[in-house]
């Protein structure tokens, strides 16, 4: 790897003092521990004794190219094109506070049977097959399909300060773990977790999220989970490639309440006073990763970290016209710059007045190593790597006061996109969600969604006014009046699994399946099946007489061999 750029050695001795720079600087040249979040709506918490996590480093994803995302949260090397085609396409179910949403039941049933592995969280992900996989062929309710815990192997450790987050002992081989795949966890940096103890003083239930800067979907799948199935999440990401890839991992988390679009920020901005919480994980420099990246290194300069502050500055000034009186603000970068982090907060402190307040305390533990400040209102906290766990980074709460701006407003549809299913077609249609009374179904050409009635209207606005790529859950296509499901629609947590027979795979399998490579047939009761691996639902497969055609997307298969 690259050695540090000399310039920001020599700005951070100068700003941290030599003995603290010199650490930041060692431990940037060090080897990150590993961190995951797990999806409290797919993954059981854990039952056994887990250690609180204590010392330094962790790891994360770093910017693609400079100033072009902040990279702070990662997901896990596979393919990661779109699934599926533009306009309207994904799924989700939800968890909130310290436990999953009591409407969306876990997907795993209740009679479980344990396998000797503990997914990812083991050195091999495949120690044992799933325990009772012969008997998982034909069952229509699938509750004999085996339920591999998610808790994390021994010598894990518990993020502090994030309720589902872990610290792994060793970087395991992710892409070769079915659990990955089936969005029972995200992989996602330490310190980008924190954004959940931000939002500890509140009871997000049913709130309007706007992640503006969301790819590659890390702090999107937490607030997912945070708001539960009643709120809503939109995430916009303005480089459709990676947009792509940020609605591919909303689906894979299966809650149902996220609408990923393609905007620039004035666009979103458009629809004022529209959000609970607005967060901008802006574009930076990309300091935080230079442990991770070295593309981040070699494309740091001091005249990219001034530009990306111009950017951020601009990002930030229209996200504020979409937060509601009294709505949180979370800024957030992954660099050290004070260019970038409080001189940002302070100009943009300086333009809102009097329209910005205190947010609610966040109480933080010194043993943590995270470094609290104030930028006028803002609460502020900085992660260093050399004392907390995580990749740099910095992030700051404040709140637009309960009478500033004035009304919210909705932009002018651009276009009407949705049509009516028929009462028919709503009876197929809800046999395959656990609650389809909380569901809304609606058309967009051939294919039919589902979104949750309390904010099915707020979505049909969001997508007609801006440019969707992916929104609730994508249930299907109809043939000769029966459903023929749609590849995302394995993924939703709420997925009533009988529906259909449940086909439960062991490692090699799961893995064949994930290839798109031809699977054996003696697994597969005749006709369409869900197909699972420890007892986590992949995808879809069906089978005619003694062959099966693998349906899981060309564009999510592993590409890697070893």
């Amino acid at each position: 790897m690259l050695p540090l750029p000399e310039r920001f050695v020599a700005r951070v001795l100068s700003d941290l003092g030599e003995t603290e720079g010199r650490a930041l600087c060692a431990a940037l040249d060090g080897v990150p521990p590993v961190s995951v979040r797990l999806n409290p709506a797919k993954a059981p918490q854990p039952e056994g004794p887990v250690r609180a996590g204590t010392g330094a480093a962790s790891c994360g994803v770093g910017p693609e190219a400079a100033c072009c995302g902040s990279g702070s949260d990662g997901a896990a090397g596979v393919r990661g094109a779109a699934a599926g085609t533009d306009a309207l396409r994904g799924p989700e179910a939800a968890a909130v506070a310290e436990k999953p949403d009591a409407d969306i039941p876990s997907p795993v049933p209740r009679r479980e049977v344990q396998t000797g592995s503990a997914s990812v969280f083991g050195a091999n992900p495949f120690a044992a097959e799933a325990a009772d996989a012969d008997s998982a062929v034909g069952d229509s309710a699938g509750a004999s399909v085996a339920a591999a815990a998610s808790a994390p192997c021994t010598g894990a450790e518990k993020v502090p300060w994030s309720r589902w987050g872990y610290y792994l002992p060793v970087r395991p081989q992710f892409t070769f773990d079915p659990a990955f795949h089936a969005g029972t966890y995200y992989v996602q940096e330490a310190g980008s977790q924190f954004v959940d103890r931000i939002l500890a003083p509140y009871d997000p239930t049913g709130w309007r999220v706007l992640d503006l800067c969301a790819a590659p979907g890390g702090k999107t799948t937490l607030y997912a989970s945070l708001v539960g199935a009643d709120g809503l999440v939109v995430a916009n990401e303005i480089d459709r490639r990676r947009a792509q890839t940020l609605a591919d991992n909303v689906r894979k988390w299966g809650t149902g309440n996220v609408v990923v679009t393609v905007n620039e920020p004035r666009e979103v901005a458009a629809f004022e006073e529209w959000f609970d919480l607005v967060a901008v994980d802006a574009p930076c420099s990309g300091e935080g990763m230079f442990r991770k990246d070295g593309g981040a290194r070699a494309e740091w300069s001091e005249g990219n970290v001034r530009a990306c502050a111009v950017r951020q500055s601009a990002i930030l000034c229209e996200a504020w016209r979409s937060l509601k009186p009294g709505g949180v603000l979370i800024y957030s970068t992954c660099t050290f710059s004070r260019t970038e982090n409080e001189e940002v907060l302070e100009a943009f402190a300086g333009a809102c007045g009097e329209e910005l307040a205190e947010a609610a305390e966040v109480a933080t533990d010194p043993a943590w190593g995270v470094a609290c400040g104030r930028v006028g209102v803002f609460q502020t906290f900085r992660f260093y790597p050399h004392k907390a766990r995580g990749e740099g980074f910095f992030a700051a709460v404040a709140r637009k006061t309960p009478g500033a701006g004035g009304r919210m407003r909705t932009p002018k549809a651009r276009r009407a996109l949705f049509g009516a299913v028929t009462r028919d077609e709503v009876r197929e249609l809800g046999r395959w969600v656990l609650r389809p009374e909380r569901m809304r179904f609606l058309r967009l050409d051939e294919t039919c969604y589902a979104y949750p009635e309390a904010q099915a209207d707020a979505v049909r606005a969001l997508s007609e006014g801006l440019s969707a790529i992916a929104s609730g859950v994508e249930m299907g296509r109809f043939f000769k009046g029966r459903l023929k499901p749609a590849p995302a629609l394995a993924f939703y947590a709420g997925l009533d699994r009988r529906a259909l027979p449940a086909a439960e795979l062991g490692a090699e399998d799961a893995l064949r399946y994930l290839r798109r490579q031809e699977v054996g047939a003696a697994r597969f009761a005749e006709g369409m099946n869900l197909v699972c691996a420890g007892g986590r639902a992949l995808g879809f497969a069906k089978r005619i007489g003694g062959r099966v055609n693998n349906l899981y997307p060309d564009s999510l298969r592993i590409l890697k061999n070893e």
